[in-house]
């Protein structure tokens, strides 16, 4: 299997008439990683993917893997694979003759074929499926499938174009520690295109934050989760709050918020929402200025004073857990 390189996007952008869909993306992805483009619908990151995969043209910039410029050359030249999020496999092909069909395309021998198919199959723990039809398989078995016909082409780059979203929450969970596996063993480049703040936590070793066009930040996953350097991204990543202070606008994780009484705290409030999560009960609260702020406490704490909605309450925190946030 062929190891990752890294791959650099230059000044990338994509226009669709008077629409700019991608903004002059600059990003360093490193060989060997798993990098998720993360951000809400029409942000951009799916075009992205797809002018990486050569799927589109850029109307600007460039796209460098391995230090070759790959931004004009065809799909199957540019050493990459994308696994689509229709998983888009031929349904009148047997499984092995779905994750062989490059390599036909390709004018390799069936004998060979066989034997590159059934290796991807047992990667993926798949083999005893070869001889059936995708109809055949259920949605988890189909996007193995999928994988295995993205892999057999030993890309440097594999991209992933929200791979997940069509499985039942149990199955994702399952399947986000597989397509992890995989990377690891192989030690190529993944990058997943997701909308799943959950998912991007789970996989990547850095997401990419992606906002109208533009990416907004980008960092290690527990970097950018805990340390959000815009209003946006602390919003988008869920669990923080974004508090006006005189001093200027910060984030806070809810989990890092502690109830007092009334006037005792930083920033007093009014409980309007209490919603229990198990482990966790969420708070709402409508904070002075009108500012809608979410407090998790443990289920224990909270259940030894419940609150209800109505309750006044203060607010308070330590200094080192603000992060600044620009608008």
């Amino acid at each position: 299997m062929t190891t990752g390189q890294d791959l650099e996007l230059v000044s990338l952008t994509k226009r669709y008439g008077d629409t700019l869909a991608v903004d002059r993306v600059d990003h360093h992805f490193r060989a060997g990683s798993y990098a998720c483009l993360l951000g809400p619908s029409g942000c951009g990151k799916s075009t992205t993917l797809r002018m990486i995969a050569g799927h589109e043209d850029p109307s600007d910039g460039s796209i460098v893997l391995g230090g070759a410029d790959v931004s004009w050359l065809p799909p199957a030249k540019r050493g990459t694979a994308m696994m689509f999020q229709s998983y888009a496999l031929f349904p009148h092909l047997s499984v092995s003759d779905n994750v062989s069909f490059s390599l036909k395309m390709k004018g390799v021998e069936a004998a060979t074929r066989r034997e590159k198919a059934g290796e991807m199959l047992e990667l993926v723990h798949m083999t005893q499926f070869a001889d059936r039809l995708p109809d055949q398989l259920s949605g988890g078995q189909q996007q193995r499938v999928a994988l295995a016909r993205a892999l057999i082409t030993n890309p440097q780059v594999l991209l992933l174009d929200e791979p997940l979203s069509a499985l039942d929450p149990f199955l994702r969970i399952r399947m986000r520690a597989e397509l992890k596996r995989l990377q690891r063993e192989l030690g190529i480049t993944f990058i997943h295109v997701t909308h799943s703040q959950d998912e991007a936590l789970a996989l990547a070793d850095e997401i990419v934050v992606m906002n109208n066009a533009v990416i907004e930040q980008a960092g290690p996953a527990r970097e950018v989760w805990g340390a959000p350097k815009t209003e946006f991204v602390a919003r988008f990543m869920g669990g923080h709050n974004v508090i006006a202070l005189p001093q200027g606008h910060f984030a806070i994780r809810a989990d890092h918020l502690a109830l007092t009484n009334a006037a005792e705290g930083r920033l007093d409030g009014r409980i309007t929402g209490v919603e229990y999560q198990g482990a966790n009960v969420l708070l709402t609260i409508l904070a002075v200025g009108d500012q809608e702020v979410s407090a998790v406490l443990p289920e224990d704490q909270f259940f030894e004073n419940p609150m209800q909605p109505g309750a006044e309450v203060g607010l308070s925190w330590k200094d080192s857990a603000l992060h600044p946030v620009s608008a």
